[in-house]
This record gives C-alpha cells, structure tokens and sequence, in this order.
C-alpha cells in the first residue's frame, strides 16, 4: 500500500525538534518525508491537537506506539484509568479496519527475574556505547509499581567526555568515561496489557503478539525483550 501522509506527534519538544530535522535533511531526495506532517500532541487528548496535526477525514489506516514509549506513560491515580483514556484514543483515531501497533518491554520477566532479557541489546538501541543497564524494580505492598533501568554509556573518543565523568573498567581493562541517565517505565505485564487493549477493541478482536517483531520464537528458550501488539479496530 501507498503511504500518502504520515503524521507524527510527541509532547517532546526536542523530539519535535529532531523530527524537523530529519524531515529537512531527506526530504528533497524522498518524497514520504516531504509529506510528514509533525506536530505537538498528547496521547490523554489527541482529538483537539488540529492546531498542529490534521487528522484525516474517517481515521488513520495505522496508528503507531512503539519503542516501549506508552510506558512512559505514568498510572496517575493508581487505577490505570490514564492509560484506558489513551488506548481508547488511538481507537478512535482509526478509520474502520485500521490497525494499532503498540509495544512495551517484557515486563513480566523483569518483574520475576529483576533484570533486562538476554535478548535486549539492538532491537531499538543500535551501536556499541550501551557499557551497562542496571535494572531496578519498585514494589508498593507487594506488586510492581515501576521499573527504572540507568544507563551507563560509553562516551570514549566522542569529545563530550571531562574530567567530571565517572570512569567504569571493561572487560578488557580498559577505561572509559561515561554518561549516565535513568529511565522510569510502568511496568505493564502481558495479561493487564491484553485487557487493557481488548476492554477497548473488543475481546474478539483480531490481535496478534509478536516477539521482538518476529512471527514466533525462534525456540523455546528464546525470551523476547519486546512484545508487539498488533490489534485491528473492527470494521
């Protein structure tokens, strides 16, 4: 199928910023990105954002959340009312057989292991400069409220690096100087995250789980880092 307009909206500033940028630099040699439309917008109320993103007459065909960003997403008052208002949007931004693709982390194994899968390292986060990610799990009278994952990343030979950057030793003995972040996630396990999806598009809906992007694992023992859904709005 033909993509004719592709709309992207962020609350991010700078993820706006860098999304203009992109935009620029290709769009004289491609002509999808000369007609990406990018605009301010929030997932709580993404029907009054015409200021910025113009929605199509009768829905979009796709609507797409991925890169774990709905965990972002806090549970403000504890019930997960927040994130029922959200999917109930991306349901009512699809035209009649659209499509939503939305992901989250493997939660379930970062609650009951307490560390990130095997699997983790470049399905979204390409090159070599990930030196460490130390996970941590927060628990409120006994269940999962949040996971945070802090970075440490390799910033050697990147002339960002002074003497004020921690130093961290590896494997090979070596030295480097790193960058640090943290990252706070709500930690949506797979059965929650279903009837999350299935409260909204109906527990007959087509929806199909993939690991990592993939139709199956590929053995048993594989244990995939994301899980993608792929949910239909009936027709």
């Amino acid at each position: 199928a033909v993509v004719s307009t592709q709309s992207t909206g962020d609350a991010s500033d700078k993820m706006l910023k860098y999304a203009h940028k992109l935009r620029w630099q290709r769009h004289s040699t491609e002509k999808a990105f000369e007609d990406w439309e990018i605009g301010e917008g929030d997932w709580l109320d993404l029907e009054n954002c015409e200021d910025s993103i113009h929605h199509p007459e009768g829905g979009y065909d796709c609507v797409i959340c991925i890169g774990n960003s709905f965990a972002h997403l806090p549970d403000f008052v504890g019930d997960q009312s927040t994130h029922r208002r959200a999917i109930s949007n991306f349901h009512k931004m699809l035209k009649p057989g659209g499509v939503l693709i939305i992901d989250h982390r493997n939660y379930d194994h970062i609650i009951k292991f307490g560390k990130l899968p095997n699997s983790s390292s470049k399905l979204y986060y390409q090159g070599d400069r990930i030196h460490r990610i130390k996970t941590s799990v927060l628990t409120v009278d006994g269940d999962c409220t949040m996971i945070t994952l802090d970075y440490e990343i390799d910033i050697s030979g990147t002339g960002l690096a002074d003497s004020t950057d921690p130093m961290r030793e590896k494997a090979d003995g070596t030295l480097i100087p790193i960058s640090q972040f943290r990252l706070s996630y709500y930690p949506h396990t797979l059965a929650k995250f279903n009837a999350l999806l299935e409260d909204e598009f109906g527990a007959d809906a087509d929806h199909q789980i993939l690991p990592d992007f993939m139709a199956k694992k590929p053995d048993e023992s594989y244990v995939p880092s994301y899980l993608v859904h792929i949910i239909k709005r009936k027709e």
